[in-house]
């Protein structure tokens, strides 16, 4: 029998999705057959975790660490494979001189 990897089945549970529904959050999964539907977001996280780590004392301690990461560093900082070696800041920078 084809088991369904903990994490489709955690996030398609009843439970769950009621408290998705109960905060007016639209849950995102991908459609049956096409793992690239989430393929980047799936990515992101997997490079947040890798780098930034799973675990904090506090919500407010979280949100400050994912709000440094993703704001001053994954950014300003990191170069992405993707953009040629440079941060998601310097190509859009790069991209408004060139439209210009």
């Amino acid at each position: 029998m084809l088991q369904r990897p903990i994490e489709f089945t955690t996030y398609a549970s009843e439970d769950y999705q009621d408290v998705l529904e109960a905060h007016g959050i639209t849950g995102s999964m991908s459609r049956r057959g096409n793992c690239y539907d989430n393929a980047v977001m799936e990515s992101f996280f997997s490079t947040v975790k890798s780098e930034l780590g799973k675990h904090f004392d506090s919500h407010g301690e979280a949100k400050m660490a994912l709000f440094d990461y993703i704001e001053v560093f994954y950014n300003q900082k990191r170069r992405h494979s993707t953009l040629g070696q440079i941060s998601p800041a310097a190509f859009e920078r790069k991209a408004l001189t060139q439209a210009a």
